[in-house]
């Protein structure tokens, strides 16, 4: 585990993501994280209680290496920016399901329609849009 700063991540990422393109699977995760190192105290005692900068925790791993950053709330909109074009460019090793020819229900047999049936740009558009979402949900202007 190697904590980067958010540049070096996102270089970082990107290299993972070019060696990752047709030999393995690269996974991401994304993480709320107040800065807490112990538990959250209960409802009854708020001594001690001081309100610290959320960040946002995020993970890229491939199997054998893994990378981290922590992105503050300051600077999450800049980090989100390039973080999506870093996806857009490297998404582009995912294949397009063939599109099969339409039977009639009778010749199906009654089964149900095949699963993603969009196209891949709608899904890679939807994985951002919630991306946003998310870090708006958890950084709130």
């Amino acid at each position: 585990m190697v904590l980067l700063e958010s540049e070096q991540f996102l270089k970082e990422l990107t290299r993972l993501s070019q060696n990752c393109w047709l030999l393995s699977s690269m996974y991401i995760t994304l993480k709320k994280d107040d800065g807490r190192t112990k538990p959250a105290p209960r409802k009854g005692s708020v001594e001690g209680v001081e309100p610290s900068d959320n960040k946002c925790l995020l993970r890229a791993m491939d199997g054998k290496k893994k990378i981290i950053t922590m992105v503050s709330s300051k600077e999450v909109n800049m980090f989100q920016m390039a973080y999506s074009n870093l996806l857009r460019a490297n998404m582009d090793g995912l294949k397009e399901r063939q599109k099969e020819q339409k039977k009639s229900k009778a010749a199906q047999g009654g089964t149900e329609s095949p699963a993603f049936t969009k196209p891949l740009n709608y899904y890679i558009s939807l994985f951002i849009i919630v991306l946003f979402i998310n870090l708006g949900y958890w950084f709130p202007h």
